[in-house]
């Protein structure tokens, strides 16, 4: 929503967000943060990768271990306070890193939960005292954090929780069962949600060794079997006064900002399987040859490695364009906690909009690997049937993708009602008119609202994929070419589905394919 001018626009998408009209992109990190970078990568290939057998059968110990080796290179506290023990790193070398340790699902899940939504919120709210006694230990990997928010009867509607906690004799007594906990199995602190007095949402510091506090069996999942998800059950669980984080009454303010950043978190954590799913279906297919020739030769196949890049390169593009403004956000507050709360709400809307995209370029970019295996794919004794598996949960946890389209869709109407933001567009794409266009018709139906955020969703991915191509010196302009006539029309449906006028797509210069997939087997990889 903005020319290919930063300067022309310097508040970006000023319609619906202070997004500024620049990015920033991975290929710039440069020196120690490239360095990290490498080491990440490396410690997934070389510690993870070679043994998936053993993680997906949860062998004893062997992922509280790659934890704990994780931590010793500092992986575990990236973006963690050098003052209680991380590297305190920017948002966006954190991003980056967390995609190189995602490589594999399960491994991710239970490396993102612990190095990310268990001590952001802890770093954003707590004491010093809280922080001294617990970010130390999970930053060094030597405890293995957890996230406790859902429960049986309560998930999207997170405020309807019903664990209660009661200030009993100068403790808190935790009674209730959470549900979905990732890491559960292997966590030493939990990071709960309960309700004081039984309406007051609050936020409290769980160890896994306070009286009353115990897991239940494993959940039987579909994916990620070598991540651990279980239920938190609490009774009578004792908790010292001094763990309550934050204060009574202000849980939203620690569970739906730790959420943002983790929304944020979680493209990255999403893109990672993507990587790697690019990278063994074009090795596949060079090797696999039908009718005397590779079957990466093959026009349709091109097609779909020129798409995986493409689909993969908007997504990066988000992310990082995101981390970088969340990063000036913080910068600013001076360490305040309610400086804290501000610059993670500042910029919510994006982190959502990247969450969504980010886990549905995921889905498309396995399902297409897959494909290009054909009936291989389909069985269990090739490496793409796993990620399949894993990637189906991304769009569902940490706020499924409705809540997050509909999130998405009631804040823009929101500010623009107050009159903190335009609704006029202003930008000069496709997407950007539409979406303009749309903001006007203010549907309040889930429906409407759902097709309005898809809209803001694609135009954030046009415009970010735009500015990072005109930046580029690679093969930005052709990955932007070949994914643009997906974002219009994918627009062109949603609005659509909002207005149900009759929309005419623009004319394009086409991509070419066969170049993006031969980049692509000669990277063996996405191009970034």
């Amino acid at each position: 929503m903005t020319s290919l001018n930063p300067a022309s626009h310097p508040r970006g998408c000023e319609f619906y967000t202070k997004t500024p009209a620049t990015i920033f992109s991975p290929e710039q990190f440069v020196g120690d943060e490239a360095l990290m970078i490498e080491t990440a990568a490396a410690f997934t290939r070389n510690e993870v990768m070679p043994h998936l057998e053993r993680v997906d059968r949860q062998e004893e110990g062997l992922m509280p271990d790659l934890i704990r080796q994780a931590g010793e290179l500092g992986l575990c506290g990236v973006d963690t306070p050098e003052a209680y023990g991380g590297l305190g790193l920017s948002k966006t070398i954190a991003a980056r890193i967390l995609e190189f340790m995602s490589l594999n699902g399960s491994f991710s899940v239970t490396y993102g939960i612990t190095s990310g939504i268990s001590q952001v919120g802890l770093s954003m709210f707590g004491t010093e005292d809280q922080k001294h006694r617990y970010l130390p230990r999970l930053a060094s990997g030597e405890w293995i954090g957890a996230y406790a928010l859902s429960e049986p009867d309560s998930g999207s509607d997170a405020l309807s929780a019903t664990t209660r906690a009661d200030l009993v004799g100068g403790k808190y007594i935790l009674n209730g069962t959470k549900m979905w906990i990732s890491n559960a199995k292997w966590a030493d602190l939990f990071l709960v949600m309960a309700k004081v007095d039984g309406d007051k949402f609050s936020a409290f510091l769980v160890e896994r060794s306070y009286p009353g506090v115990s897991i239940a069996r494993e959940e039987h999942k579909m994916g990620l079997k070598g991540s651990s998800t279980a239920r938190l059950v609490l009774e009578n669980a004792e908790v010292p006064v001094q763990n309550l984080l934050h204060e009574v009454g202000k849980g939203h303010h620690v569970a739906f900002n730790a959420l943002n950043i983790g929304r944020f978190k979680l493209a990255s954590m999403s893109i990672g399987p993507a990587r790697d799913a690019i990278s063994i279906a074009a090795g596949y297919a060079l090797d696999r040859k039908q009718f005397s020739q590779p079957i990466a030769s093959f026009g349709l196949i091109q097609r779909k490695f020129a798409m995986m890049a493409a689909w993969f390169y908007a997504a990066e593009s988000m992310i990082y364009r995101t981390g970088a403004v969340i990063d000036g956000a913080f910068e600013r507050t001076e360490g305040t906690i309610e400086g804290n709360r501000v610059a993670a709400e500042e910029f919510a809307v994006e982190c959502s909009a990247c969450k969504v995209f980010a886990t549905e370029a995921e889905g498309l970019i396995v399902d297409e690997a897959l494909q290009v295996y054909g009936g291989y794919g389909f069985t269990e004794e090739f490496p793409i049937a796993r990620h399949y598996r894993d990637a189906r949960v991304s769009k569902i946890y940490e706020g499924t993708n409705e809540i997050n389209r509909l999130f998405i869709g009631e804040r823009i109407l929101r500010q623009i009602r107050d009159g903190r933001i335009s609704d006029k567009p202003a930008g000069d794409s496709f997407l950007s008119e539409l979406a303009g266009k749309a903001v006007a018709f203010a549907p309040t139906d889930q429906i409407g609202i759902g097709a309005l955020a898809d809209l803001i969703i694609l135009t954030y991915a046009e415009q970010s994929t735009r500015l990072r191509a005109a930046e580029s010196k690679s093969h930005g302009d052709h990955l932007y070419r070949a994914i643009l006539p997906w974002l219009n029309s994918k627009g062109a449906e949603a609005y659509q589905l909002l207005t149900g006028e009759g929309v005419s797509l623009p004319e394009i210069q086409r991509a070419d394919l066969a170049e993006i997939a031969a980049a692509v087997y000669q990277k063996r990889g996405p191009l970034t």
